[in-house]
């Protein structure tokens, strides 16, 4: 009785590290491809392509801004704010089910009639990505400042 207690507890628990391995490879694996369109995301950004980053972005996303205002992209979508450079770093990664946060800084560069035109601001950033209808889309976003 004591070598089938055993066993059925040490097949459990190959089988626990086993799923729990699937899952850590699932999660790198979301983790990849969240961390591409979040960059993709960004070069849409930089390039101004409305088009492109209504690929990513939920009918209702929405977006703290670093002029600390809550809005649906606006300024982006009206041209208020364009950029001549926009790097986007992400540093960390949580993945949750169908969401994925990425949190990290940007370096930016203002073009034209944008706030700041021409200066360097860095700043930090939180995106939240969801999985919808078998599509990773950017729901909402948080962006501030970082003053020096």
């Amino acid at each position: 009785m004591k070598k089938i207690i055993v066993l059925a507890i040490s097949l459990f628990s190959g089988i626990f590290l086993i799923a729990s391995a699937q899952t850590a490879n699932e999660k790198k694996l979301i983790e990849a491809e969240v961390r591409k369109l979040d960059s993709l995301h960004a070069a849409a950004v930089l390039s101004g392509d409305l088009k492109e980053m209504d690929k990513y972005w939920t009918e209702d996303f929405m977006v703290t801004n670093p002029f600390n205002e809550v809005d649906r992209a606006n300024r982006i979508r009206n041209g208020a704010v364009t950029y001549g450079s926009f790097q986007r770093i992400c540093e960390a990664v949580k993945i949750q089910d169908n969401t994925a946060i990425l949190m990290g800084k940007e370096i930016v560069v203002p073009k034209g009639k944008s706030p700041d035109a021409g200066k360097t601001i860095n700043r930090r950033y939180t995106n939240i990505w969801m999985k919808i209808n078998d599509q990773w889309r950017l729901v909402a976003r948080h962006a501030s400042v970082i003053c020096s």
